[in-house]
């Protein structure tokens, strides 16, 4: 029975050595957060909770020193047991060391679904502020259209006019022409920031 004791004990060296390599990587890996605070074995076969290999392996490590002292006890019926549930726990813990990369397969697809989301998001929000930006770019220059037709209007019309009346269209003229200037610089600031929506 010592033999088999010893036998453990070299298998748990391999075990702790892995699940420490593995827990690392696992912290490294933005995939593993999705699925932090999940306990990887149900309690049926284990006692620890944790989303690490490494507790899992010290439970096995406390279990075989538990039974080498049912064996010195000459317990044996316990002692039994007690290695049924050891070959147990180090198979389970065997295959799913080795199924690491399958056990974070799910939550890396939902990662990269997230991603996807968040990204799609974000060029329709660049989308939505684009097309708002050349709608209201349309806008202004359907307005900056008008006013020149009504200034060019307008001075058809003083051309024809008497004194009193020439004057007046000539403020109003005038007026037309501030308000064409704000107009292009409202232009000129839509077609700036355009630019600088594409350039993002």
């Amino acid at each position: 029975m010592q033999t088999a004791i010893n036998k453990i004990l070299s298998i748990l060296e391999q075990l702790s050595q892995q699940a420490l390599a593995l827990d690392q990587q696992n912290k490294q890996t933005k995939s593993h957060q999705l699925i932090q605070e999940n306990d990887i074995f149900s309690n049926a076969i284990f006692n620890t909770h944790s989303d690490q290999f490494y507790p899992y392996v010290l439970e096995v490590k406390t279990k075989t020193a538990e039974l080498s002292r049912l064996l010195s006890a000459k317990k044996n019926t316990l002692a039994h047991s007690r290695l049924q549930l050891i070959e147990q726990q180090i198979s389970a813990l065997r295959n799913a060391l080795n199924a690491n990369e399958a056990l974070h397969k799910e939550p890396t697809q939902r990662l990269q679904a997230i991603k996807a989301r968040r990204y799609k998001k974000a060029a329709q929000a660049v989308m939505h502020s684009s097309h708002s930006l050349h709608q209201k770019l349309a806008e202004i220059q359907e307005f900056e259209r008008r006013l020149v037709a009504m200034i060019e209007s307008r001075e058809a019309q003083r051309q024809q006019a008497n004194a009193r009346q020439s004057d007046q269209l000539s403020k109003e003229i005038l007026a037309l022409h501030q308000r064409l200037g704000r107009c292009r610089q409202a232009l000129s600031k839509i077609e700036r920031e355009i630019a600088k929506s594409v350039k993002y």
